[in-house]
């Protein structure tokens, strides 16, 4: 009943804000276009809002778990048109916020201790409610100023009956609409759900967190909080309280005297040292999970909370990025080209030439702009999205990757507008490449695998010995049947000289051959030929 409650207003939301009208009819197939002419609404709601408005807003109406869908459907800018990315970046996940005594119920039911042992003081009043959690702050009995993160109730439920739907809805798109197989609408639930489902454990968060924050250790640029273990659960996260001036707060950063270009910039250095230093970033950097430690403005210091979403390369896809990144702000489209194919982004029969003039076609207009003009997550975008014509694999670290370099960029250009990200990207990634091909570079490496190498060099040195012991065995076994095959031939040259001796013998002495019992030579005949076949 709940499921068929939850439909409905789904079919409401679809018709309150024209979103049939996303369409193009004449561009279906008969049965698609009957489909939508039938639809009741299409004669007597009128909605002349842009399409891009109301389909965020059609998310809002549905509710946190669609919002957060579009968040996360903005992200993937190599299926969507421009205007309905922007829009669906707007989505704000503010939620109502649930009844204090539930958090607290949650909190007891999770460490097995009541709230007032647990902590000297917890403040009932939410600090922040959001689709998947609320925070609430608290002190420990240590004296140390925490916030504790919830797990909204019922959550999960929730969640898993709306993506139901939503694969629903992506098949009947699929077959109602001829080029959404283009657009991949079960590929990206399905991405959803990983992300979404991911964000429910919190001690998943806790330890990206903790990762991150070892990387960032004594850092002068990042701050993360410190994670307090012994009160994170799956539904419950205890961590270090932080102070600072939300990043989009620009007019306070201002009015405190803040260095806006170095924040800029140093926003951009984070993202790099994070994705080609550590191979593993905060892939959830938009303003809200962003605060600004201004007790120096000289010296402004990121602070990084809500971990839940990270992304990880693998140092093959590290290596290709930056030269992908390099040979494309030097516009060898060739390079770029052949490295997609190298990397195995695209498939190995793609045509080089046609590919490179394809992204030659889409990008150098681009280039005729100065560069500090270049959006350079648009350029990005606009890579993938040639690729993809090129039945380019879906890479999730890429999407990842590129929803960050978005975030980045467009705070980094909201701080100080004319920030040129390239000239703070190329010195870092020419540097980076420097190290990797340098003496210091390669002993470096040869130092992080050798304990790898020892480990696994009795495992290698076994097989090498299993495959010379292999190798012995199959040339035993052939020379085995080249024994066995000589004295095949022997026994059957040996044979034939008998037919040809007892042959030569009849013709010899022709009067022996009426003599001869017929029957006793054709068993004579069978028992050669047996006897030459052992």
């Amino acid at each position: 009943m709940l499921q068929l409650t939850r439909l409905f207003k789904i079919i409401s939301a679809v018709a309150r804000y024209r979103l049939d009208n996303l369409i193009d009819v004449e561009r279906l197939p008969f049965f698609g276009r009957l489909f939508i002419y039938l639809l009741p609404w299409r004669y007597f709601i009128k909605n002349d809002a842009p399409r891009a408005v109301r389909l965020r807003k059609s998310l809002e109406a549905l509710g946190p778990i669609f919002i957060k869908f579009g968040q996360i459907l903005s992200t993937r800018r190599d299926l969507l048109p421009d205007d309905v990315a922007n829009e669906l970046a707007k989505l704000q996940d503010q939620v109502e916020p649930f009844p204090a005594e539930q958090a607290v119920a949650i909190i007891e039911k999770e460490l097995g201790t009541p709230v007032g042992e647990l902590f000297a003081r917890f403040d009932h009043e939410p600090m922040a409610s959001a689709s998947i959690a609320q925070v609430h702050s608290a002190k420990l009995h240590s004296g140390e100023e925490v916030v504790a993160k919830v797990i909204r109730p019922g959550i999960e439920k929730v969640i898993r009956k709306d993506i139901r739907l939503m694969y629903v809805f992506s098949r009947v798109l699929i077959t109602v609409v001829r080029e959404a197989k283009r657009l991949r609408p079960i590929e990206v639930v399905r991405d959803y759900e990983k992300t979404i489902l991911d964000e429910l454990d919190l001690l998943r968060e806790a330890a990206n967190t903790s990762q991150l924050r070892r990387n960032f250790h004594n850092s002068e640029e990042l701050f993360i909080p410190q994670v307090h273990w012994d009160y994170c659960r799956k539904s419950v996260m205890v961590m270090e309280r932080i102070y600072g001036l939300p990043v989009s707060d620009i007019e306070s950063l201002k009015a405190a005297g803040t260095d806006m270009k170095k924040l800029a910039a140093r926003g951009v250095e984070i993202f790099f040292t994070q994705v080609f230093r550590d191979r593993f970033f905060h892939a959830d950097m938009h303003p809200g999970n962003i605060f600004v430690d201004i007790s120096n403005p000289a010296e402004p210091k990121y602070i990084g909370i809500d971990c839940g979403i990270v992304g990880t390369m693998e140092p093959e896809d590290q290596y290709y990025l930056a030269c992908n990144l390099l040979a494309f702000f030097k516009r060898d489209y060739r390079k770029v080209a052949q490295l997609h194919v190298d990397s195995g982004w695209v498939p190995a029969d793609t045509a080089v030439g046609e590919f490179e003039a394809a992204i030659r076609t889409v990008c150098e207009p681009i280039f005729e702009r100065p560069l500090k003009d270049i959006s350079f997550g648009h350029v990005m975008v606009r890579l993938f999205q040639v690729a993809r014509r090129f039945e380019m694999e879906v890479q999730p670290q890429l999407v990842l990757l590129e929803k960050t370099l978005l975030n980045v960029e467009g705070l980094g250009r909201q701080l100080y507008p004319e920030l040129d990200l390239w000239e703070t990207a190329q010195p870092f990634l020419e540097k980076w490449m420097n190290d990797q091909v340098s003496p210091c570079g390669i002993g470096r490496s040869i130092k992080d695998n050798a304990p790898d190498w020892l480990l696994s060099a009795p495992q290698v040195a076994r097989q090498a010995i299993d495959g010379v012991r292999q190798l012995h065995g199959h040339q035993q076994k052939l020379m085995e049947m080249q024994e066995k095959s000589e004295r095949q031939a022997g026994r059957m040259k040996g044979l034939g000289i008998a037919l040809v001796a007892g042959a030569v013998a009849l013709v010899a002495a022709p009067e022996l051959v009426e003599q001869l019992n017929w029957q006793a030579v054709t068993m004579a005949s069978i028992g050669l030929w047996f006897l030459a076949r052992k």
